[in-house]
């Protein structure tokens, strides 16, 4: 899972990629770059760690232009070492492009070998290296970015949410699933592409519209400009999106992701009307469900846990040691508003169980009368191939046992997990249209040894590779 960003803008990009970047600061811990363009030089600046740390004032005066896209990094795809720190350039007769990525490929090794046979030599471990040679390949023998988007959509299998920078314009591309979230907002002198509407807001900008799967999208200094390259027969949006990764404050596929929040923390009391004295947030993500939980049952609204704003989030810390390190360090009880009281604890999902454990566990000690854990989704059971880091069965805490015994696990009074059709209600576009893999483990899309849903996608410029420049006339603007 990561974040990205592109922007073409008069007043140049460096420091509003910047911002852009720190407002999905959450998306990606791990690393971070931002590419420029200005007349014939493409300029990068990139590494490990957070936003702040990768980039000064200096570095951003360096990075040059009014074309710009940006990247943070949490690894699924790649090992985390520096060579994989997005985004990544090529360069061919006169093109520079740079292309950052979020999502991931289940076709990846396929794809690689293939390129490999052919003499192409990767320097990365990462997928995003295969977009990048696909589109780099398209265009030695097409100067179309647009000819480039339609063989990556017919080729690669999977999610992703991609912006590109070739010489001084912009791209953006969904997969035709919309399995990632991609949005579209006006600046004061320009246009921005990012994964979420809070990167609009941190540069005061106007929230368009989201990227509409299987779409390709133009930034230059004349505007902005579409052309849809592929349609599908339904939607497969992350349903993770709603339960955890996106900020409450973002608008995603139309919605605002607090209000999904809001409703599935309604639909929790009413899944199992309980008695008790305080309703308590997992902070951040609980928040909203414990807000909509509180109202619906008139209990009142405390805070039990105070977060240390300082600390990232444990979920997308990369091994478990750390994750479990973390949570005292980023969590604190306040035992005033827990002593002798029954207790129900919100949180968005239980996924390996150590945490909420160890979150029990502390609420117990500070004089909790009774815990009981309230989740916002449904039983994790099966491993996230597209871009959440959930590897393995063996890893999730509900894959394979009943809810009894996640409950002993935890050490909670009692524990219920917000039925499925419940949850998809609350977000409002029917499951269908949902990716909800990891919770009931049918993919949307073919996955080797796994249980797949079938879907139609469609291409706008046919089935030949004569035909690929074809679509080229269905430009509108936007």
């Amino acid at each position: 899972m990561c974040g990205i960003v592109g922007i073409v803008d008069a007043g140049g990009v460096s420091f509003p990629l910047y911002y852009a970047l720190y407002a999905l600061q959450h998306r990606g811990q791990e690393s971070a770059g931002i590419s420029t363009f200005e007349g014939t030089t493409l300029y990068t600046h990139k590494a490990q760690g957070l936003v702040a740390e990768v980039f000064n004032s200096q570095t951003l005066q360096d990075l040059r232009g009014n074309a710009g896209i940006g990247h943070v990094r949490y690894p699924t795809t790649g090992s985390k070492v520096p060579e994989n720190v997005q985004p990544f350039n090529f360069r061919y007769r006169g093109l520079d492009l740079s292309i950052a990525h979020n999502g991931n490929l289940v076709n990846t090794v396929e794809l690689r070998e293939e390129y490999e046979r052919r003499g192409q030599i990767f320097c990365t471990t990462t997928d995003t290296e295969i977009i990048g040679n696909i589109i780099a390949d398209a265009l030695r023998t097409s100067k179309s970015m647009e000819d480039a988007v339609l063989l990556c959509m017919r080729r690669l299998r999977g999610s992703y949410a991609t912006v590109a920078l070739l010489n001084n314009t912009v791209y953006a591309f969904r997969d035709p699933l919309g399995i990632k979230p991609l949005c579209i907002g006006k600046l004061d002198n320009g246009y921005i592409v990012a994964s979420e509407s809070v990167a609009i807001d941190a540069l005061d900008g106007t929230f368009v519209r989201d990227v509409r799967p299987g779409e390709l999208v133009r930034i230059d200094e004349s505007g902005l400009t579409s052309v849809q390259v592929a349609t599908a027969n339904r939607r497969a949006y992350c349903i993770f999106e709603y339960i955890y990764f996106a900020r409450a404050d973002s608008v995603m596929d139309g919605t605002l992701v607090y209000d999904v929040r809001r409703r599935i923390g309604q639909k929790l009391y009413d899944a199992r009307p309980i008695e008790a004295d305080a309703v308590c947030p997992v902070p951040d993500s609980g928040i909203a469900y414990a807000a909509g939980y509180a109202k619906q049952s008139g209990i009142p609204f405390l805070e039990g846990l105070m977060k240390n704003r300082y600390m990232g989030r444990t979920f997308i810390m990369p091994t478990q040691q750390q994750r479990e390190r973390a949570v005292r360090i980023k969590l604190n009880t306040v035992r005033g508003n827990l002593k002798d009281k029954r207790v129900v604890l919100i949180d968005d999902s239980i996924v390996r169980g150590t945490t909420s454990r160890r979150i029990v566990n502390m609420i117990r000690d500070a004089g909790a009368e009774e815990i009981h854990l309230r989740v916002g989704s449904p039983p994790i059971i099966a491993p996230c191939y597209l871009g959440v880091d959930m590897p393995t069965r063996t890893e999730l805490i509900a894959s394979g046992k009943e809810v009894e015994a996640v409950r002993r696990s935890v050490g909670a009074t009692s524990l219920t997990y917000i039925p499925l059709e419940d949850l998809v209600e609350a977000i409002g576009c029917g499951e269908r249209n949902l990716c909800t893999g990891c919770l009931t483990g049918c993919y949307p899309v073919e996955i080797n040894g796994e249980k797949s849903c079938h879907c139609v996608v469609d291409y706008v410029a046919g089935t030949h590779q004569s035909d690929l420049s074809t679509f080229r006339a269905g430009k509108e603007e936007t």
